[in-house]
């Protein structure tokens, strides 16, 4: 069974889009793990992913990152 579309991945870092769609190398690329990258290249190229920018203040996976706000969801225990 085909997939027809390809996944979306909301990412906030707009750099991490560029760099996944051009090869060249550079400082900004450092820390990145190399098998990772070209990992990520593939799957694009494929068109199972689609890397797409996500503005951090939309980004509603933050809200788990913050304490206070997990007690207010009723999500942590203390």
């Amino acid at each position: 069974m085909e997939k027809e579309e390809e996944t979306e991945i909301s990412v906030v870092n707009q750099v991490v889009i560029t760099i996944s769609h051009n090869l060249v190398f550079h400082g900004k690329t450092k820390h990145f793990n190399i098998k990772l990258f070209f990992f990520l290249l593939e799957v694009q190229r494929n068109g199972d992913v689609k890397l797409i920018y996500c503005m951090s203040g939309d980004q509603l996976a933050y809200l788990f990152t913050k304490e206070f706000l997990r007690q207010m969801i009723g999500v942590c225990n203390s």
